[in-house]
């Protein structure tokens, strides 16, 4: 048994506009969708092999009791091969942009925004490194 899929579940109190975001800014497609829970992914839609994210409103009866509350804001990532596109685009929408489009010495040519609810949302397009950094990389994700 190997796993087959990792992806984060974001708890809100508004599922209908925390999925329009992510749908609006990435064009991610829908795999599941109900009023209480939403399924995204990078992918076809179906979910299998692609990035994934969920969205399940806060407090509904599938988390545990004592756990049903909108978790502390989080960082999460998401990789693209255009990076500026998506910031020109969310700057036009009047998204919360905490970072401004930037290079970094690391290999990332990035952007840092913030959704609805208070979460980062690291937008990141992969870049060769500086030659300092480029020593830190494995040689099979060292980006070119």
């Amino acid at each position: 048994m190997g796993v087959t899929s990792v992806y984060p579940v974001i708890a809100t109190r508004d599922v209908a506009r925390l999925t329009a975001f992510y749908r609006d800014a990435f064009k991610l497609e829908t795999a599941f969708e109900s009023d209480w829970y939403v399924h995204l992914t990078a992918g076809d839609g179906s979910g299998a092999g692609a990035g994934n994210l969920a969205i399940i409103v806060q407090g509904h009866d599938t988390m545990p009791e004592g756990h049903r509350g909108v978790a502390a804001p989080r960082l999460m990532n998401f990789e693209t091969d255009d990076v500026d596109t998506i910031y020109a685009n969310m700057q036009e929408s009047g998204a919360s942009i905490l970072q401004e489009l930037r290079d970094e010495a690391f290999g990332q040519r990035h952007f840092i925004m913030q959704d609805p609810d208070g979460n980062l949302v690291d937008v990141i397009k992969l870049i060769p490194p500086s030659a300092e950094f480029a020593a830190q990389y494995s040689d099979a994700a060292l980006p070119s």
